[in-house]
């Protein structure tokens, strides 16, 4: 499932300066790779000095408007930021848009994925014993006058025990996306970059900002 909201065709990218409104590393890397072939000059709000917003949205959507327009806002050039996370259906979606937090102050996705596999242990004992999950990205471009344009999409797929794989980052290795024998975590992250959620939204940005660059 992919999604384009309050799409702004006349502000384009093309050769110019982006902040990455992130502060992981994992995300950063990945969307710098996705951007290569685009030409644009990619400087993290890291590396500028800017401080992480409070992400208190509802939605994945929400959140990652308020690290964008924060980050457009700050350097004064077009943001892009991205929220994202796994929701398992057992587990009502959760940890959905708290997906970083289950993982701790420290960012110890071991525990998170841990914590996953307890819970689903739990659902299971009621006879909720379904182990289907997906991935959800949304990638926010703001620009310095609050205008903002938003792109989702979801990969679906199931969860898996033990966690498999070095590749990736957060929950990758428990995760296997529908039609594969693979964990994001064991998966050559050009193929994954090929199929993933953020690949998804990614390439509904590329249509509307790049469409004559690819």
């Amino acid at each position: 499932m992919t999604q384009a909201d309050k799409t702004h065709p006349e502000k384009t990218l093309r050769d110019g300066k982006l902040v990455l409104a992130s502060h992981n590393p994992g995300k950063l890397r990945e969307i710098a790779e996705l951007l290569t072939p685009y030409g644009v000059d990619v400087i993290s709000a890291g590396d500028l000095g800017l401080p992480e917003p409070v992400e208190d949205g509802e939605t994945f959507a929400a959140n990652a408007e308020i690290k964008a327009l924060a980050a457009a806002k700050g350097s004064g050039l077009p943001a892009l930021s991205d929220d994202s996370g796994l929701a398992v259906v057992a587990l009502n979606g959760d940890p959905g848009i708290y997906s970083a937090r289950w993982a701790g102050p420290e960012k110890d996705f071991s525990l998170a994925m841990e914590k996953v596999e307890e819970e689903l242990q739990k659902a299971a004992e009621t006879g909720n014993d379904t182990r289907a999950a997906y991935f959800v990205c949304a990638l926010c471009l703001a620009w310095p006058d609050g205008t903002t344009e938003v792109f989702e999409g979801r990969v679906d797929g199931t969860i898996v025990h033990p966690a498999r794989g070095l590749q990736g980052f957060g929950y990758d290795p428990i995760f296997q996306a529908e039609g594969e024998t693979i964990t994001f975590g064991e998966m050559d992250p050009a193929r994954k970059h090929s199929m993933s959620h953020r690949a998804r939204a990614f390439a509904l940005l590329v249509a509307e900002k790049f469409a004559s660059k690819a």
